[in-house]
C-alpha cells in the first residue's frame, strides 16, 4: 500500500487548517450575548403576558434575560442585602415600591436621574407626567428618582348585592359613610344557633385597607412633610382607630372575629366569593379572582366609605377642614423597577426598564394573557399599570365586556388621582410594623388595657426613636478599623502562641504518643479551622458590633453602651415581652415535656410483645422537620371549628356538654402560648429515648429491696425511680431551658413571619428573644443592636445554666457517686 509522502502530509494539514479558519473567524467575530439578571419577577400560570413581554425584549435587543423570583411579591431582604454587599447584585430588581425609600437611604439602589435626563428627548423617554403622581412620588427619595413605577393598585369597597337584597338593603345604594358601613354590617351579619358566625357583614382589617386608609380618610398623616417627625398618634389617626375598634366590639370582639377569620381560605374558597363576608375593602386585583372563580357572582364596587364629616364638607353641605378635597380617597401600592448598586449592566438594565414600562409592552402582555385566559375558559381582566398611557391603551382594547367587571375596573382607574401612598422614609418598614402593632394592641384592648391613643403613642415613640438615631448618626465617630484589626492580630498571635506551646509539648512525648497526638490533631483540624474562621471570628466581631451602629452597607459608628441602654430603656417592652413569653414556655412547657416523655418511656418499658413497633411510632414525630410539624399543627389548632381538627372535636363534645367555646389557639393572645406548648409535646418521643435508657439502667435489686420494705407503686416511683433518674431530669432541665430561650423556627412559621406578618402572634404573644433578634438584624438591619441583644441573651443563658449547675448537687444523685 502506497504511503503518503511528507509533502502530501503537509498539504493535507494545510487544507484542514484552511477549512477550520473560517469557522474560527465566525466564532470570534460573534458578539457575545449579554445576560441580564432580573429579580422579583415570576413566571407561572398567570404570567403568560409577562413572559411574552420579556421574550419580545430579548428578541429585539439580543439580550438574555434571566428571571429569578427570589420570593416575588415578598422579596427576601436578606438575599438582596447579601447580594449587594457581596458585589453580585442583580441588574434589575422588581421591588415593592413602598420599600424604595428605605433601600435608597442605605445607598443600595442607584439614582436614575442621569438616565432619565440622557433619554429626555428620545421617543421612548420615561416622563413623570405619564405616571400617576402617587406612584411616581413613592419612588422618589430626597429629590432623586430611585425606581420607575411599573404596576399599581388601589382600594375600594366590594359588596355582595345578593346578600344586600336578602338583608333588605338597596343593592344600588352601598354605604357611603362610616356610620352607614357599621349599620349595614350589623344587618348583614348572621349567626349560627350556637352564637358563632355564619356570615360577617364587614371586618375592618380584612381585605387590604389597614389603618392607613381610615386615617387618611379622616385627615390623618403619619409623618411631617420634612420626614423628621412621626405623627402616628395624631388625633385623626386616633379617631380612625377608634372607629375600627368600635366595629370589632360591635361584632363581639376581635378574638371572636379572628377565630372565624382563621378558617378563611383563598381562590375559589375566598370568603367573599362563598358568602361568608358580605363587604370588604380590597384592591383591584380581586376582580381577576372573581372573574376566574365566580364570574356569576352578583357584586358591586364603590368608593370606600368615609367619615360623615368628610362627605358633608366635600359635597358643600358644610364647611370645615375637608372643604375643597375629594369626597372619597383611596391608597395605592404596587411595584417598581430599580437598579441595585454595583449592577454589572446598567445601560442594558435601563433599556429593559424602559421597555417593561412602555405602552407597547403593556399591549403585548395584555394580548398574550388574554389568549391564555380564553384558552382556559376564563375571562380576561387586565391589571393596572402605574403608567397612565399604558392603562389608557390597554383599557381601550382589552376592557372586560361584562359590564360589572368593566365598570369596576374603570372606577379603580378613576380613583387613582385621589390616591394616597405610604410615606417615603428610611423607617418605612418600622412605621408599617408599628402601625399594625398599634392596631393589634388597640383591638385587643380587653387583654392589653390600651386605648387607641395609648397604642398609637407607643408606636410613634418607637418610630421617632429610629428617626432621631439616624439623623443623629453623624454625632458618633466611625469605628477606627485599627482597633478590631489590632485585637484580631492579638487573638491570632495568642492562637499561634498556643499552637507553638502545644507543638513543643507534643515533641516531648514518646514516639508512639507523638504519632497519636499528631493523628488526633490532624483529624480535628477541619473542625478547628472551621471554628476559628466561621464561629470564633463572627463571635469576636459581634462583640465590636454590639458597641456600634451598623446597617451592613455603611461603615460602623462607635456608640458605646447605647445599644445596651436602649434594650433596657426605650425598647424594654420588646425585651420584657419576649422574656415573659419564653419564661411562660419554659416554666409550663419543660415540666410537661419531661412528664410526658417519662410517662411514655415507662409505658414502653413494659415487657410485652410488639414493643419495638410502639417505640417507633412514638419516636417518629420527633424526626418530622420542625417547619412541617408547625404547618401541620397550624391546621390541627386552627381556631375555626369548621376547619381546625381539635376545635371541631371540641365543638362536638365540650361545647355541647358544658357550653365551652373552642379556644382561638394561635389566633388568640391567651391561647397562643398554650398552643405552642401542646405542639411541642407532640415531639416528646425524642426525650422518651433518654428516659427509656435511664429506666433500663436502674438496678432491679433496688425495686426488690423497696418491695421487701412494703413500698407500693407510688412509693417505688418516688423513692427509687425519680432519684435514680435525677441526672436525666437535670440534663433535660438544662437543655429545655436553653432550647426555650433559643426558640425560633416554630414561632417563625406559626406567627406568619415568613409571610411578612408585623406582629409576632396576637399582641406579640409569641414574641421570643431570638425572633426579636432576627427581626432587628435581618428586617431592620440593626446589626449592632442585634449583636447587643445576642450577648444579653447569651449572658442570661449562661447565668441560668450556672445557677442550675450550682444547685444540682442538692437533688441530683449519681449511681457511682461516693459519699
Amino acid at each position: 500500500m502506497h504511503r503518503p509522502s511528507r509533502r502530501q502530509y503537509h498539504a493535507i494539514f494545510a487544507a484542514m487548517v484552511a477549512l477550520a479558519l473560517p469557522g474560527c473567524r465566525s466564532q470570534t467575530s460573534t458578539t457575545p450575548q449579554t445576560e441580564l439578571v432580573v429579580w422579583g419577577l415570576q413566571y407561572g400560570e398567570e404570567s403568560e403576558g409577562l413572559r411574552a413581554r420579556v421574550e419580545t425584549f430579548e428578541r429585539r435587543n439580543n439580550i438574555k434575560v434571566s428571571v429569578l423570583s427570589m420570593g416575588a411579591g415578598q422579596m427576601n431582604p436578606q438575599k438582596l442585602m447579601t447580594a449587594i454587599v457581596g458585589r453580585v447584585p442583580p441588574d434589575v430588581i422588581h421591588q415593592d415600591r413602598f420599600t424604595i425609600g428605605d433601600w435608597a437611604s442605605r445607598d443600595a439602589f442607584e439614582p436614575l436621574d442621569d438616565l432619565l435626563a440622557a433619554d429626555a428627548d428620545s421617543p421612548d423617554a420615561i416622563k413623570r407626567e405619564n405616571f400617576y403622581e402617587a406612584c411616581w412620588a413613592e419612588a422618589v427619595y430626597e429629590g432623586k428618582v430611585y425606581a420607575i413605577p411599573s404596576s399599581t393598585d388601589d382600594r375600594a369597597l366590594y359588596y355582595n348585592r345578593t346578600l344586600f337584597r336578602e338583608a333588605g338593603l338597596d343593592p344600588d345604594r352601598p354605604p357611603r359613610t362610616w356610620d352607614e358601613l357599621l349599620d349595614d354590617s350589623k344587618r348583614l351579619t348572621a349567626l349560627n344557633p350556637d352564637g358563632s358566625f355564619r356570615r360577617i357583614g364587614f371586618i375592618p382589617n380584612y381585605g387590604n385597607s389597614w389603618l392607613y386608609l381610615y386615617s387618611w380618610q379622616n385627615g390623618g398623616e403619619f409623618m411631617t412633610p420634612d420626614g423628621r417627625r412621626c405623627t402616628l398618634d395624631n388625633p385623626y389617626s386616633v379617631g380612625a382607630l377608634e372607629f375600627m375598634v368600635s366595629v370589632y366590639d360591635a361584632l363581639g370582639g376581635v378574638t371572636k372575629v379572628d377565630a372565624f377569620a382563621s378558617g378563611f381560605q383563598a381562590q375559589e374558597l375566598d370568603p367573599f366569593l362563598t358568602g361568608k363576608v358580605a363587604m370588604k375593602i380590597d384592591g383591584n386585583w380581586v376582580l381577576q379572582g372573581i372573574g376566574r372563580y365566580r364570574p356569576d357572582l352578583d357584586f358591586g364596587v364603590a368608593p370606600a366609605p368615609v367619615p360623615k364629616e368628610r362627605l358633608e364638607q366635600t359635597l358643600g353641605r358644610a364647611k370645615g377642614r375637608f372643604t375643597g378635597q375629594p369626597p372619597y380617597i383611596t391608597w395605592s401600592g404596587g411595584f417598581s423597577y430599580a437598579i441595585p448598586r454595583g449592577a454589572a449592566h446598567r445601560r442594558e438594565a435601563w433599556e429593559f426598564i424602559k421597555w417593561m414600562c412602555s405602552p407597547e409592552a403593556g399591549l403585548i402582555e395584555a394580548e398574550a394573557q388574554k389568549r391564555y385566559n380564553l384558552s382556559k375558559g376564563r375571562p380576561f381582566i387586565p391589571g393596572m399599570s402605574a403608567n397612565i398611557r399604558v392603562n389608557e391603551a390597554v383599557f381601550a382594547q382589552y376592557a372586560p365586556r361584562v359590564p360589572k367587571f368593566r365598570d369596576s375596573l374603570k372606577l379603580f382607574m378613576d380613583m387613582m388621582p385621589a390616591s394616597r401612598f405610604r410615606p417615603v422614609t428610611f423607617v418605612g418598614q418600622r412605621l408599617w410594623d408599628e402601625h399594625v402593632r398599634a392596631f393589634d394592641q388597640a383591638t385587643h384592648h380587653r387583654e392589653t388595657r390600651k386605648s387607641p391613643k395609648q397604642a398609637l403613642a407607643e408606636g410613634a415613640a418607637v418610630v421617632q426613636k429610629e428617626l432621631d438615631k439616624v439623623y443623629g448618626r453623624e454625632a458618633f465617630p466611625l469605628l477606627n478599623p485599627r482597633v478590631p484589626i489590632g485585637i484580631a492580630v492579638v487573638c491570632g498571635a495568642a492562637l499561634l502562641g498556643a499552637a507553638v506551646w502545644r507543638v513543643r509539648g507534643i515533641r516531648a512525648l514518646g514516639r508512639v504518643s507523638r504519632q497519636e497526638a499528631w493523628a488526633g490533631y490532624l483529624f480535628a483540624a477541619p473542625w478547628l479551622v472551621g471554628f476559628v474562621a466561621l464561629t470564633a471570628g463572627p463571635i469576636i466581631t459581634s462583640v465590636f458590633l454590639s458597641f456600634c451602629d451598623y446597617d451592613v452597607l455603611h461603615p460602623p459608628r462607635f456608640v458605646g453602651m447605647h445599644n445596651y441602654a436602649e434594650l433596657f430603656s426605650s425598647d424594654s417592652y420588646y425585651l420584657r415581652t419576649s422574656l415573659y413569653n419564653v419564661a411562660y414556655l419554659a416554666v409550663i412547657g419543660i415540666p410537661l415535656g419531661i412528664a410526658t416523655g417519662l410517662a411514655i418511656a415507662m409505658l414502653l418499658n413494659a415487657k410485652v410483645g410488639g414493643m419495638s413497633v410502639y417505640r417507633t411510632c412514638f419516636y417518629l414525630p420527633s424526626i418530622v422537620p420542625v417547619v412541617a410539624s408547625a404547618v401541620l399543627w397550624a391546621w390541627v389548632l386552627n381556631g375555626d371549628p369548621n376547619r381546625g381538627l381539635l376545635n371541631a372535636a371540641w365543638k362536638a363534645t365540650l361545647s355541647v356538654w358544658f357550653g365551652w367555646d373552642p379556644p382561638g389557639w394561635f389566633g388568640a393572645a391567651e391561647w397562643a402560648k398554650p398552643g405552642l406548648i401542646i405542639q411541642g409535646l407532640w415531639g416528646a418521643g425524642g426525650g422518651m429515648i433518654l428516659w427509656l435508657a435511664g429506666l433500663q439502667g436502674i438496678p432491679q435489686h433496688l425495686y426488690e429491696a423497696a418491695e421487701l420494705d412494703g413500698a407500693g407503686v407510688w412509693s417505688k416511683f418516688r423513692n427509687v425511680t425519680i432519684p435514680m433518674l435525677s441526672p436525666y431530669v437535670f440534663f433535660n432541665l438544662i437543655m429545655g431551658t436553653i432550647g426555650a430561650l433559643q426558640e425560633f423556627d416554630r414561632v417563625y412559621v406559626l406567627s406568619g413571619q415568613g409571610a411578612g406578618a408585623s406582629s409576632v402572634g396576637p399582641v406579640d404573644s409569641l414574641l421570643v428573644p431570638v425572633m426579636y433578634l432576627f427581626n432587628s438584624a435581618f428586617k431592620y438591619f440593626k446589626m449592632g443592636y442585634a449583636s447587643a441583644l445576642a450577648w444579653v441573651l447569651f449572658i442570661i443563658i449562661l447565668l441560668l445554666t450556672l445557677v442550675q449547675l450550682k444547685i444540682a448537687p442538692r437533688w441530683v444523685h449519681y449511681e457511682a457517686e461516693k459519699k
